[in-house]
């Protein structure tokens, strides 16, 4: 089940990025005193009681501004609205009820979502505060006052938030359905592709980059299998126009990766891979899901015997933290080599819920012991006395030893690399968990 979505919104320097650094635990996003400043697309898994929820963090709306990257910040906005399954909606005590808290507040109820009004920049807790009242204007029920700056009234807040999940609607799951997001920049050929593997027109394909407004649900039976294909509005490249705005576009992406199993990384084999192309699949790695990379217009550059050696050595170097991930050169034009994507995303799915025995997961670890002895610290030995793994999608693996602080991570990494040796594991990332144990029971 995807975890639900909760996005803050409101209008410029209300304190958006601060109230979302202290949910997130950390200070990801520019904080400044000046409208339109936050520039990257800013999301966190932020846990609360026993929910866990992805938080988006948006720029300021302003709905009558002439000014051509608050127009697209309030767009983008409203796709995060859109996105979203519960809305946070960020007023100032200080600056008091504007005309514009009013345009935002009749955005929200056309978006027919729930939201938490939250009144920020209250001063003092210890007292009623007066300064709330005036946002009972806005028709959204009770404003709750809160001080990001200070994390003060945060608890109050997040109750309210996660008591809307259960409006959340309920998504049956369907195990034997592959989820599969097909994710990259605009025009690499994400569209496509889909419509090759469908055989229709299913989606929008156009030469103008964010074509696909909306994510786009695509069921196929191949082979007795059935798939559900998830195409995505793309990441658009970096410039200095539309540098403000580029954090919006994100939005789908994590939202269609995190109900995928496989994500799809579309690549374009006459640009090569970019930076823009390694933060899409940062997403779906730290998100734990298997992927595989894709390379299409394969049929559009002029090749060689070393040709593809090249791209696969370019791609593992800027992808290295995704070398599990296999690679497939396609052409979603003629058709090339196609019908393989369907062979490996059997095989990529299938690790990535592969469970493997206590016994033989400890088998492969002693082995590995043996060949290469564990670290040692001043004198002081790192023991490993057994390991299990505890879950799948991704296959998550538990390590018990007697001091988690000699497990370098290159260790670690040895480790992760004799179990992929024994085990496969070809398309998923795997996560280790290092656990101390006083002795062996």
């Amino acid at each position: 089940m995807s975890k639900p979505i909760v996005a803050v919104v409101g209008r410029p320097n209300v304190g958006k990025s601060t109230l979302f650094n202290k949910l997130a635990g950390e200070r990801i996003s520019i904080v400044q005193d000046t409208p339109g400043v936050t520039r990257d697309r800013i999301y966190a898994d932020v846990d609360w009681l026993k929910y866990t929820f992805t938080l988006i963090d948006t720029g300021g709306i302003e709905p009558e501004s002439s000014d051509y990257i608050l127009q697209q910040m309030r767009r983008q906005a409203e796709i995060a609205i859109d996105t979203a399954d519960v809305i946070i909606f960020l007023v100032d005590a200080k600056q008091g009820l504007t005309d514009s808290d009013f345009h935002v507040a009749s955005m929200l109820r056309k978006a027919q979502k729930p939201v938490v009004l939250v009144v920020n920049k209250i001063d003092n807790m210890q007292r009623e505060p007066l300064e709330i009242y005036e946002f009972y204007n806005l028709g959204l029920g009770d404003p709750i006052p809160i001080s990001a700056g200070q994390a003060l009234g945060l608890g109050d807040m997040l109750d309210e938030v996660v008591k809307h999940f259960y409006e959340v609607p309920e998504i049956e799951e369907d195990d034997d359905v592959i989820k599969v997001a097909v994710i990259g920049k605009p025009n690499v050929g994400k569209s496509s592709l889909i419509n090759k593997i469908l055989g229709e027109e299913r989606t929008i394909v156009s030469n103008t980059p964010g074509t696909t407004r909306d994510a786009i649900d695509s069921p196929v039976t191949i082979d007795g299998h059935r798939y559900i294909f998830i195409d995505t509005a793309g990441l658009r490249r970096k410039s200095k126009v539309t540098e403000e705005i580029e954090r919006y576009s994100i939005v789908r992406t994590v939202a269609a990766i995190e109900r995928a199993d496989i994500a799809v990384l579309i690549i374009d084999a006459e640009e090569g891979i970019t930076d823009q192309d390694t933060k899409i699949a940062g997403i779906a790695h730290e998100r734990g899901k298997a992927a595989i990379v894709v390379v299409n217009k394969w049929d559009a550059i002029e090749k060689d015997d070393k040709t593809m050696n090249r791209y696969l050595q370019e791609i593992e170097t800027k992808l290295a933290y995704m070398s599990y991930a296999p690679k497939l050169f396609v052409s979603a034009l003629t058709g090339q080599r196609i019908h393989k994507l369907f062979e490996m995303i059997q095989v990529v799915s299938q690790n990535h819920a592969l469970r493997i025995s206590t016994g033989l997961l400890n088998d492969v670890l002693y082995e590995a012991m043996a060949m290469n002895q564990p670290p040692s610290d001043r004198g002081k030995y790192l023991k490993i006395y057994y390991m299990t793994q505890v879950s799948t999608k991704p296959p998550t693996f538990v390590i018990f030893v007697n001091d988690k602080e000699l497990m370098h991570f290159s260790y670690a990494r040895y480790i992760e690399n004799q179990l992929r040796s024994a085990f496969g594991f070809k398309g998923t990332p795997m996560h280790l968990i290092i656990r101390e144990r006083k002795g062996k029971e």
